[in-house]
């Protein structure tokens, strides 16, 4: 596996008046692809800020970051947009959608920003991620003819349709109930299932083990990197809210 996530000594300090807040101490962080890592902390740990730098919305104070290989330190703005557009999909808690817009209309619009044109035909994408995460039944419907839950969805074939190398999810169930959450969460692990590095921002530890790894934050420094033990696996097709899967790998209910 080739690592999409390479982070040496990143370090992010915000000045507020004469004081200095050390939001990220130095952390060291490789994700390889095909991975599905949950980033832990609770308020002011640091993760907000992490996740801010991994999606390239925001610049390190110091260190070293690449994503899929290619330095992220030094970009200009409008580079690091370009290689959001091409690298990354975000999902995020609050959806993002435009309310007046259909869901086919939704997935297509990263495709637009497409300087590269690397998707010929955009129409097609779109409606090939909306059947990926279950609405191919739902093209024509707008976000106010949507649960929760398929407006997350709708989110998640918008950030697929451009074929990123990573997958960001901030508090992606946030919003959405327990029952909804565990199927927005049993589509991260099927995408997962299918190759698609994954990397979700979560305060809880519960869905955290839904991840194969945990990274835990507190005070600008990761406290805990490790594999998770009895992990969680979300079940569409049974009443149960999830599986287990065992210290052997073998799935128990």
């Amino acid at each position: 596996m080739s690592a999409v996530i390479e982070i040496r000594n990143l370090t992010r300090t915000f000045q507020v008046g004469e004081v200095a807040i050390h939001a990220l101490r130095g952390v060291d962080l490789t994700i390889e692809a095909g991975e599905f890592v949950a980033i832990m902390g609770s308020s002011g740990s640091g993760k907000s800020t992490l996740m801010n730098l991994l999606g390239c919305l925001d610049t390190s104070s110091g260190g070293e970051y690449l994503l899929d290989g290619e330095p992220v330190n030094g970009l200009t703005r409008n580079q690091r947009a370009a290689i959001r557009n091409r690298k990354i999909g975000f999902v995020f808690q609050g959806f993002n959608l435009l309310s007046r817009t259909d869901a086919l209309e939704n997935v297509e619009l990263p495709l637009f920003y497409d300087r590269h044109n690397r998707v010929q035909n955009h129409r097609r994408a779109a409606i090939e991620a909306l059947t990926r995460v279950g609405l191919a039944d739902r093209l024509d419907h707008t976000s106010t003819q949507l649960s929760g839950g398929q407006q997350q969805r709708v989110a998640i074939a918008r950030a697929l349709v451009n074929r990123p190398s990573l997958l960001l999810a901030d508090e992606p169930t946030g919003n959405l109930d327990s029952r909804t959450s565990v199927e927005i969460i049993s589509l991260f692990q099927r995408l997962n299932d299918d190759g698609v590095t994954v990397v979700l921002v979560t305060h809880e530890e519960e869905i955290a083990r839904y991840a194969r790894r945990i990274v835990e934050l507190r005070d600008g420094e990761i406290v805990r990197d490790a594999a998770v033990k009895n992990r969680r696996r979300a079940s569409e097709k049974s009443g149960q809210s999830f599986t287990e899967i065992d210290g052997r790998g073998e799935v128990r209910p």
